[in-house]
């Protein structure tokens, strides 16, 4: 084998840039006198040794030759390529599994399969756990359950994000735990805590491999996830107990592969690579707080706030039934480079994401009518809703670039319970509290339409000229208001449809709604941007502090269900 990531050159640099990135004090250049001299030294070089067994990779090492076989990252290569240079400070950097003689010689010693640890991204303390595949495939006969417990809690207790590299079970189940002690009802320990935290730091995944059981369940009881095409999958079970259960033949990608997961929610972002992962977490953290007593950070002001752009002008067409790009509009308005969109493959049109304004961080909410005709589904309803409870936790305040015809209708959504999970959606619009600014694009109708721009007092809101609303579509209202009409017609059925119609457009215009002062404003698009980087600053200079408050004594309202 010639790889030059496991053999000669290739892994002699590579351990030279562990040592220096993960351990820079570890290496004097000179021997220490009082070291030497000491009566500890026995202990310590013992400590040393292990320390240093467990920072370098066994390069004739099954499970390590397969990782990187496999085109995988080692675990301590991925913590280098996520944080700040030579600020992580590992914890339990000593712990393993060790065997003894009788007279208590180590005999044998493997290292945990779990690496836990502070460290600073993009000078953000957070802290760091991350899962050794190549040691029992992160399965917990190879692991000290103890760092997994104490990462956890530690993270909660300092207040700080919480980044899981995952990449196999995480420290889940395996059969041969049964030959030392029996079986045994399986536990959950520490999943208080982790739960807990959801309500109170941010918590981000990263699927780096095959991430399964526990694996998979720390993976979604997350913020954020993303998975690497190139290497991650997951599920609740592998190929083989799958196979044994139900007699399906399936291959890890078959099973839970990224496409899979990234189209259902499972998991919110695709990325190709490992350090696309890593840079991809970067970018989600950097929208939010520390923890829910802090504000949202503040991004660089790198945009004129009272840019207007001409684009946004004709950006809609005249015509209804054409279809525009949303995505275009948000990264007009934003400022420039700021939208990260979370979840970009499921949702079935519902798009949900952070920007900023004048360097302030948002929540946004939009609707890709090019997918379904702006009606919200079952899956759309789910991922606004669990968006929207996100911004509520951390205090980010929410834009909302309207366009809903309503919820799904048809037998297909009556199985699928859509107004279920609509009403869930609904209840999560009125029972938050973070600022909240709706631009209306062009429809709002039906009780859907009605939650996105009606669940503040009082409403702050604005409407564009291709604004358009109602209790029902007009079009297909007219059908069920005027059917006996329309029905007695006969022949003339479509005519008298026009004749009605037509009587309808004359009011149709968001002028008249304007005047009865229902709508606040009707805006030139181009001026939507000014607009909304003057209330976002209005919020976090005089709303958001004072909300904060509330949350240091009470705590959060909202409890975040992933």
């Amino acid at each position: 084998m010639k790889d030059p990531e496991i053999m000669g050159d290739g892994v002699n640099r590579r351990l030279d840039l562990i040592k220096d990135h993960l351990s820079p004090k570890d290496a004097p250049s000179s021997i220490d006198e009082a070291y030497e001299k000491s009566e500890w030294k026995d202990t310590l070089d013992t400590v040393k040794g292990r320390r240093n067994k467990n920072r370098q990779p066994d390069n004739n090492n099954h499970g390590y030759v397969r990782q990187k076989t496999q085109g995988k990252l080692w675990v301590r290569e991925r913590i280098i390529a996520l944080v700040d240079k030579q600020t992580f400070r590992e914890i339990g950097s000593t712990a393993g599994n060790a065997k003894y003689d009788e007279k208590g010689k180590a005999l044998d010693y493997t290292p945990a399969n779990f690496i836990s640890g502070t460290a600073k991204v993009n000078q953000r303390d957070v802290v760091i756990a991350a899962d050794d595949f190549s040691i029992r495939a992160g399965h917990a006969d190879g692991a000290v359950w103890g760092k997994s417990l104490y990462t956890e809690q530690l993270a909660r207790k300092l207040k700080i994000p919480l980044i899981r590299l995952i990449d196999g079970s995480s420290g889940g189940g395996s059969v041969t735990l049964a030959l030392k002690n029996g079986t045994y009802l399986p536990p959950l320990i520490g999943m208080h805590d982790s739960i807990a935290s959801l309500s109170e730091i941010p918590v981000v995944a990263a699927a780096l491999g095959p991430t399964v059981g526990l694996g998979a369940a720390r993976a979604t009881l997350t913020h954020f996830s993303v998975m690497a095409s190139k290497v991650g999958s997951l599920f609740a079970a592998g190929p083989p107990v799958v196979a044994n259960a139900t007699y399906e033949t399936v291959t890890k990608q078959e099973l839970g592969g990224a496409l899979l997961h990234t189209s259902n929610g499972t998991i919110d972002n695709l990325v190709e690579t490992e350090e696309e992962c890593f840079e991809q977490i970067r970018q989600f953290l950097s929208y939010l707080p520390n923890n829910t007593t802090k504000l949202p950070p503040r991004g660089t002001q790198n945009d004129i706030v009272d840019r207007c752009d001409d684009r946004l002008l004709d950006i809609i067409p005249k015509r209804r039934q054409r279809s525009y790009q949303v995505r275009e509009i948000l990264e007009l308005v934003l400022d420039q480079g700021s939208w990260f969109e979370i979840g970009e493959r499921w949702g079935e049109g519902a798009v949900c994401g952070f920007g900023r304004l004048n360097g302030y961080a948002v929540g946004i909410l939009a609707f890709d009518c090019s997918k379904t005709g702006s009606v919200i589904s079952t899956a759309g309803s789910q991922k606004f809703r669990r968006h929207i409870d996100l911004c509520e936790v951390f205090g980010l305040p929410i834009v909302n670039f309207a366009d809903y015809a309503g919820f799904t209708i048809g037998t297909k959504a009556e199985k699928e319970a859509t107004i279920r999970y609509g009403s869930t959606l609904i209840a999560a619009l009125y029972q938050g509290d973070v600022p909240y600014f709706s631009v209306v694009l062009r429809k709002v109708f039906g009780v859907a339409g009605a939650a996105f721009v009606d669940n503040r007092i009082p409403n702050m809101r604005v409407a564009w000229p291709s604004g358009d609303w109602g209790s029902l579509p007009l079009e297909g209202g007219i059908y069920a208001a005027y059917k006996r009409e329309l029905d007695a017609a006969g022949e003339n059925r479509n005519k008298l449809y026009e004749s009605i119609l037509a009587q309808f457009e004359a009011v149709r215009s968001p002028v008249r709604t304007a005047e009865n002062f229902d709508i606040p404003e009707i805006i030139d698009p181009r001026h939507t941007r000014p607009i909304l980087c003057d209330w976002v600053r209005l919020m976090y200079e005089n709303i958001l502090p004072g909300r904060l408050e509330k949350v240091k004594v009470n705590g959060p309202k909202i409890l975040y269900r992933p």
